[in-house]
């Protein structure tokens, strides 16, 4: 039985995803509640403060949603920053009663919700394992304080997912006993069975200090692991040099790779190898392995054909091939530009080198669904630990929205073990976050997907936060659709696999990925645990951003090409996309946020 998978675990947890539901689902006004009226065995509380007044906490107020003809859903909830919502957890009813079912409100609100049958059962399994993964997390929850003791890779294994996104650990194609073995809250390092793959299906690419499969093998493999792979091929008749090698995860393996691969498994075209002896360890993206053995040694991202979080988490074989050249010119971006390269010291771990397998098939084939084109490759990054400076640490910047089991927050953890103020830390992260990714998209036109999982906060040993490291170059990278000079350098095989959006969209990675991803969760754990209040969090972004912009006078007409001081936003949603959008439909093409109406920008002075 999966841990912790008893009554009370089960039902705290499901009270906290309602809560989460209510509030995201509000805020994509998939529901709309209204402010219920005063009962009269409640307390008085003050209404002055109104949605979008961040200058003191918002007040909890009533609101009820009347779902379909079954009854109303009341709770007690706060606005706060681009029309957010904070629901509390144990303030819900239903007719009265207290509620807690997430699982029930989504069976009952079907017609209120606009949900068709079939993606109203696909949803109530997602949101099943989405809950049994929350509960298994809640039982081995540790305190914030241990928390901050912990490395890099090992912290990610605490972690509660994505903050947005309501069913964030579906993991379709998993059974129980798969997610117990390879979800990233397992925290259970494995030595990974490794493949060798013919020539004529297989391609590398690698930067040019890693040019050749063997430079890649040279620094991956020990040369008795490397001797053993080549003599299982030699036993077989087979030449060494005809073939690529790359590792697999053990469960595409045996989902995927053997039925769908099986006549060139058959004639030999992919042979099947042994494990190379490093233990490496799960991240929060699942597909990404650290090497816990050998933290020298690259991560290494492979594809794995389950949903989960909106899409099929394979690698795109065009992409997949293209990402060395990718990291070479964004990597090279930085080593020239002083900015970057001395006063930022920003981080970008490369994807370095990729080994691409196309299925004879399925890639030559149009309009079959995208999963069938993301099934076998491995894209090799360069590892965090070594770009580290003595005394330097580093965690995701999705850490800092984790909560443990007593409610005390992480990052106030980190502030008082800094010895700064609360809004003087503030400062210093955001100093460390924005002007990296100012730069490249005000002077090229380029933007990272800086969520909370992407983007790394580098710390000093005193855990004030100092630099940037950015991760996932080739999924997430987007560059301007109107031409810039600074594109000229931009070879070719770039250009065609980055994808492009117009100016006033390009700014949307910012704000959709760091702000409302990101602060948006943020701000309320400040000004709840540490006295900051949210006018005054956004306050201090917008003071980065400025600072940035005094900087560089130059580029005054790119902060107006990419405005991200405007007084609206557009709402990106997450969670419409899988209830009205795609659903759990096939596609050939991945699928993209929705944009539902705007958000009042906490950035604008307006």
């Amino acid at each position: 039985m999966p841990p912790g998978l008893d009554r009370d675990s089960w039902e705290r947890a499901a009270a906290r995803l309602l809560a989460k539901m209510i509030g995201e689902f509000a805020y994509e006004e998939i529901i709309e509640p209204k402010i219920a009226e005063p009962r009269a065995d409640a307390a008085a509380v003050p209404h002055s403060a109104q949605p979008g007044d961040l200058t003191r906490p918002a007040p909890s107020r009533r609101y009820v949603l009347t779902v379909d003809d079954r009854g109303d859903l009341t709770f007690l909830a706060r606005r706060g920053a681009y029309g957010s919502w904070r629901v509390e957890a144990g303030s819900v009813e239903w007719s009265g009663q207290p509620f807690s079912d997430p699982l029930a409100f989504l069976a009952r609100a079907k017609d209120t919700l606009a949900l068709d049958g079939a993606t109203l059962g696909h949803l109530l399994r997602e949101l099943s394992l989405t809950l049994t993964a929350d509960t298994a997390l809640s039982h081995r929850a540790v305190m914030a304080a241990e928390l901050a003791d912990l490395g890099y890779a090992e912290l990610e294994g605490h972690q509660t997912g994505h903050p947005w996104l309501v069913l964030n650990k579906g993991r379709i194609g998993f059974s129980a006993r798969d997610a117990a073995r390879w979800s990233p809250e397992a925290r259970s390092p494995a030595a990974l069975p490794w493949i060798a793959v013919g020539t004529a299906l297989a391609r590398y690419r690698g930067v040019s200090h890693l040019a050749t499969p063997d430079d890649l093998y040279h620094r991956e493999l020990d040369d008795s692991v490397r001797a053993a792979f080549d003599a299982a091929l030699r036993a077989r008749g087979l030449d060494p040099a005809a073939y690529l090698f790359l590792p697999v995860h053990p469960w595409q393996w045996d989902e995927v790779l053997l039925p769908l691969y099986a006549p060139a498994i058959a004639r030999q075209e992919i042979v099947p190898l042994t494990e190379d002896g490093d233990l490496r360890l799960p991240q929060q993206s699942i597909r990404t392995f650290v090497n816990v053995d050998r933290p020298d040694r690259h991560t290494v991202k492979l594809p794995l054909s389950i949903l989960n979080t909106l899409v099929w988490r394979g690698l795109p074989t065009e992409r997949t091939l293209a990402a060395p050249a990718v990291t070479a010119w964004v990597q090279g971006l930085r080593d020239a530009d002083p900015f970057l390269r001395d006063d930022c010291r920003a981080i970008l771990l490369g994807e370095v080198a990729s080994v691409t397998v196309e299925h004879p098939l399925y890639d030559r084939l149009d309009g079959v669904p995208y999963q069938y084109k993301e099934l076998l490759g491995a894209i090799w990054r360069e590892p965090l630990g070594p770009r580290l400076d003595p005394g330097e640490r580093a965690r995701t910047l999705a850490s800092l929205l984790h909560t443990d089991p007593r409610g005390r927050a992480f990052a106030a953890e980190l502030v008082e073990r800094s010895g700064l103020g609360p809004d003087v830390w503030l400062q210093r992260l955001f100093a460390a976050l924005l002007p990296p990714l100012l730069h490249f998209l005000y002077r090229y036109g380029t933007v990272f997907s800086p969520h909370g999982e992407n983007a790394i906060v580098v710390y000093d040993e005193h855990d004030v936060p100092v630099r940037l490291a950015i991760k996932d170059f080739v999924d997430d990278v987007n560059v301007s659709a109107r031409p810039l000079p600074e594109h000229a350098s931009m070879p070719d095989e770039v250009r065609r696999v980055l994808l492009t959006e117009e100016p006033g969209f390009l700014t949307q990675f910012i704000h959709s990925g760091l702000f409302v991803g990101v602060f948006r969760y943020l701000a309320p754990l400040f000004d709840d645990q540490l006295g900051v209040a949210e006018a005054a969090f956004f306050s201090l972004v917008r003071a980065e951003i400025l600072r940035y912009q005094a900087r560089f006078p130059e580029l005054e007409e790119r902060y107006e090409l990419f405005d991200l001081l405007t007084e609206r936003i557009d709402r990106l949603c997450l969670n419409r996309n899988r209830l009205h959008l795609d659903g759990y439909r096939d596609r050939p093409d991945r699928p993209h946020a929705a944009v539902h109406g705007t958000v009042p920008n906490p950035l604008s002075m307006a």
